[in-house]
This record gives C-alpha cells, sequence and structure tokens, in this order.
C-alpha cells in the first residue's frame, strides 16, 4: 500500500481515508492503485458491507490528480505517464461503479478532478459546509 491512504476495516465498514494534506489530498498512482487493492479485497470480504472514504486531515477532500506529476510527464516522458495515471484513475472510476458494496463519500473541503472522480461513483456523496 501507500503511505498516502489509511486503509482498515473496523466492524462491517471498510475505511479508505486520502492522507496528504500538503497536496490537498491529490491523487498519485499509488493511491490509486492502493484504493483499488481494498475495494477489490473487501469485495469478497463477508464482514465488510460498506465503505467510507473521506480524508485524514486538512483542508479538502481531494483536490484531484497529482499536477506535479502530470507536470513532470509532460517534461520529461513525453506524457507516459501522465496517461498511464488517467488511464488507471479511470479504470478505479470504473471499478468504484460497479462495485457490489455500498460507498459513502465525505467531501469535506475543497473537492475538484480526481476528487470528483473517487466521489461520483459513490451510492451516496456527503458535502459539508465546507465543501468547495
Amino acid at each position: 500500500m501507500t503511505e498516502n491512504l489509511n486503509i482498515h476495516a473496523h466492524g462491517r465498514t471498510g475505511h479508505i481515508s486520502l492522507n496528504r494534506p500538503k497536496a490537498l489530498h491529490a491523487l498519485t498512482l499509488d493511491m490509486c492503485h492502493g484504493i483499488s487493492a481494498a475495494l477489490a479485497g473487501w469485495a469478497e470480504d463477508d464482514a465488510v458491507e460498506a465503505v467510507i472514504l473521506d480524508h485524514a486531515e486538512g483542508r479538502g477532500f481531494c483536490a484531484g490528480g497529482d499536477i506535479n506529476l502530470l507536470r513532470h510527464s509532460a517534461l520529461n516522458d513525453g506524457g507516459k505517464s501522465g496517461r498511464k495515471f488517467f488511464h488507471d484513475e479511470y479504470r478505479l472510476n470504473h471499478q468504484m461503479f460497479e462495485y457490489g458494496k455500498l460507498i459513502v463519500a465525505f467531501m469535506d473541503g475543497i473537492t475538484m478532478g480526481g476528487g470528483v472522480g473517487i466521489a461520483l461513483p459513490c451510492k451516496y456523496r456527503v458535502a459539508t459546509e465546507n465543501t468547495r
């Protein structure tokens, strides 16, 4: 897994918290893979009935994709790693749309781009007074 995610199950609930507060929890490729792996594991686990998706701390749920990665890709590899990021992020979005268990996203604070991408497939999306 990645240090930018807190993933655990307690009771009947799986819990994924984005944990990159200095980057407003912007998604990285490793984060997309970690979320996907957690969901795949819980899909076959009868003890987990629902999943909560939120952020660990800070001003935003998820500012989107990691802009630094995309810039680096454009400047250094002709966009190859940027295309890989979007490919895998959109596969995660599809996995979430097709997921057989309830997912609830708490979009507290800034929610843009990839943050919307991982919140929209959730059965329930909770916006707070801080959602922007």
